[in-house]
């Protein structure tokens, strides 16, 4: 699969989220990733779908809301502009039915699980969600290591499903991003890195070069 790049504002400037998102647009970016916590499924708290609204109106970017909260269904509704929705399965008894809602709404259904979780329990999602996504963190913070253990379920993901797109978030840069390709994720959030990056636009071509 072509690999897409998922840059995060979850290391942005908070008081300068739009002129991050511009500039991840300009350069070529194929979805802006919303890290949306609550204090709850996480520690930290974000923000919410207000914030979104204001983003999609920046370009033709399509946004992907990561929900790492409670009950995550209570917020579809708020972050509906965006393309993609992806909730936690461990934040849910019925991810089967939140993946029928989300595409009722004609939004993408994405299910995310974190590194203690099984990959095996997105198995019977399988035709159901568009995207699954492997957390290698832990989720709530930027900046963590990579837990490369957690690329290995990467590999084994993609042999229960070889159609279904794979996105991996968590200490993704030009060092990790091509072992993380070959085990089979194709979509890559990348926040941190990004912002160390002498510009975005380097950083994110950077991490194309290296899917290979």
């Amino acid at each position: 699969m072509k690999p897409e790049i998922a840059p995060s504002i979850l290391s942005c400037d908070p008081a300068d989220y739009a002129g991050s998102v511009k500039e991840m647009m300009q350069a070529g970016a194929d979805w802006i990733h919303l890290d949306v916590m609550d204090g709850q499924f996480v520690p930290p708290i974000t923000f919410g779908g207000a914030l979104a609204e204001r983003l999609a109106e920046l370009g033709p970017t399509p946004l992907e809301a990561h929900l790492m909260t409670e009950t995550p269904e209570r917020h579809f509704e708020a972050f509906r502009m965006c393309k993609r929705i992806i909730f936690h399965i461990e934040a849910t008894s019925h991810a089967h039915r939140l993946c029928q809602t989300l595409k009722s709404m004609g939004v993408q259904a994405g299910v995310a699980i974190n590194p203690g979780t099984s990959e095996r329990l997105l198995e019977p999602l399988i035709g159901a969600a568009d995207l699954f996504l492997v957390m290698t963190v832990n989720p709530g913070w930027g900046g963590q290591a990579l837990i490369w253990e957690c690329v290995e379920k990467v590999g084994r993901l993609r042999t229960l499903t070889p159609d279904t797109p794979i996105e991996v978030d968590g200490g993704v840069d030009v060092q990790s991003i091509s072992r993380i390709y070959q085990a089979g994720a194709n979509v890559f959030v990348a926040g941190s890195y990004l912002m160390k990056a002498r510009t975005i636009a380097e950083g994110i071509e950077g991490l194309r070069e290296r899917c290979v």
